[in-house]
């Protein structure tokens, strides 16, 4: 998956930057987590993630909602959420994006648990702690045939969504 990756951006001209904290080991182009995606990072204000061009606002709010230029979500879908208080909140995956341990849509939930021992279930879904970035969780939405059919990447303060 990361060669088609890797060669759809080649293709295309596209390249997608990762920011990540000092000391943080990078993660590899178009990776979801451990500190954000597409250049954008949890916990930027919206003027710092808004300065990296890549969003486009979407709703106002005390938690502004946003999406990604390059992939833009129907008209009642958020790409990620920006509180106030806690910048960016909430990053939910895009255009077939996966975490470094190659989990996205269309996982199982086995590989789900195996990738992330520490997933534990709760009301809304599945939640992890997000390895390099004990600050962060990821949500893995899934679905009656346990298949991930729905990713994010959140602050594990935010307070934009349950």
């Amino acid at each position: 998956m990361t060669r088609l990756v890797t060669a759809a951006l080649a293709a295309t001209g596209a390249a997608l930057v990762i920011a990540s904290p000092a000391g943080a080991t990078a993660a590899a182009p178009g990776t979801f987590g451990p500190s954000g995606y597409g250049g954008v990072k949890l916990g930027m204000t919206a003027k710092q993630a808004k300065a990296t061009g890549k969003i486009v606002l979407k709703m106002s709010g005390y938690c502004s909602g946003w999406d990604y230029k390059a992939h833009r979500n129907p008209k009642d879908e958020i790409g990620l959420y920006i509180s106030k208080k806690r910048g960016v909140a909430v990053i939910f995956g895009q255009g077939g994006v996966r975490t470094p341990k190659n989990i996205g849509v269309g996982s199982t939930l086995s590989q789900v648990k195996k990738a992330y021992p520490n997933v534990k279930e709760q009301e809304s879904g599945w939640y992890a702690t997000v390895p390099g970035n004990s600050k962060a969780y990821y949500y893995f939405g899934v679905n009656q045939r346990n298949k991930v059919e729905q990713l994010a990447l959140g602050l594990k303060t935010q307070d934009c969504v349950n």
